[in-house]
């Protein structure tokens, strides 16, 4: 059996995340109280009680989410006495969890993480003003045809695929306006359902340029070791070990298309037969099902999922 371990992205968050970990696990709550201490922030708090306004926010979901996974890294690591990278051959992880995934696998430190994400989220808040972009997802479409929608609907603004996260569910993103032509393009081309996603900015497009400056100059600063397993990158969708090869792709991705859909496809074709979610939520395991069912999902992010998934590995 070949596993590997992927982390969820943003849109996984809600209130209450990590409260369960926190009471069961004496180590859930020693990565909780790190990451308050690096970010000089009661971010355990905000995460365990709210308001979900505040824990939307880019900059607060980003790092909240990356505490999570790593909350739960550290307990199937200290009190089920696994060592990740003995079971598992591939990371990866969806948009931030590609941070989560280094973190995991031992090429970021947990305070360089936090410290990139809460960066990351305020820089790609700032790059464009609140109202001037948006996100829709595109279901029933493939890329191609999503791709042939958003290139239709730009009429000279920004709008481009942004997530291809499995078959007929592709996500579009850049200006309000083209986004919108882009719903409605999307439903006469037979979309299913073509929806303006709940999100702040339009990540993963060129609109995001300022966020991918900020992230060079931040990650030119920040030490990457050789992780102890590959990561699969969301803009290759194939593996890369090496920091130097790491760093730029990292840069890249703010403005670049999420290629999760190819990712998992890349890690079956390299003898995966198990992904394993570490962190908030299903949304990973949901799509796995969707890109291959002959692939396996589990999951673990509260802590009966822990305990069984120390049983299964």
């Amino acid at each position: 059996m070949s596993r590997a371990f992927v982390f969820p992205g943003q849109g996984a968050q809600a209130v209450g995340m990590g409260a369960a970990l926190a009471e069961a696990f004496p180590a859930a709550r020693e990565v909780f109280e790190e990451i308050d201490d690096i970010l000089s922030q009661r971010l355990s708090r905000l995460m365990f009680e709210g308001p979900e306004s505040d824990l939307t926010l880019t900059e607060n979901a980003q790092p909240a989410l990356l505490a999570v996974s790593m909350a739960v890294v550290r307990v199937l690591e200290k009190e089920g006495g696994l060592r990740l990278a003995e079971k598992g051959d591939f990371v990866a992880g969806h948009s931030l969890g590609e941070y989560s995934a280094l973190a995991a696998a031992g090429a970021l430190s947990l305070s360089d993480a936090a410290r990139l994400l809460k960066r990351r989220g305020q820089a790609m808040q700032e790059a464009v003003p609140v109202g001037e972009g948006a996100m829709a997802a595109l279901l029933g479409l493939d890329l191609e045809a999503a791709r042939e929608v958003a290139e239709s609907a730009a009429q000279g603004e920004v709008c481009a695929p942004a997530n291809d996260n499995a078959p007929g569910q592709v996500v579009v993103s850049g200006a309000k306006a083209a986004v919108e032509r882009a719903i409605e393009l999307a439903k006469e081309k037979g979309a299913r359902r073509a929806i303006l996603l709940p999100v702040s900015a339009p990540f993963h497009c060129v609109l995001m340029a300022p966020a991918a400056d900020v992230m060079a100059a931040a990650l030119a600063e920040t030490v990457i070791l050789p992780p102890h397993m590959a990561l699969v990158s969301n803009v290759t969708a194939g593996a890369v070990e090496k920091p130097e090869g790491i760093r730029p792709l990292l840069v890249q991705q703010v403005t670049g298309m999420v290629r999760w859909r190819e990712s998992v496809l890349y890690m079956k074709d390299h003898g995966v037969d198990t992904l394993v979610e570490l962190g908030v939520g299903q949304v990973l395991s949901g799509l796995t099902r969707r890109i291959d069912r002959e692939l396996n999902s589990h999951k673990a992010g509260t802590p009966g999922e822990i305990e069984s998934l120390i049983k299964v590995l």
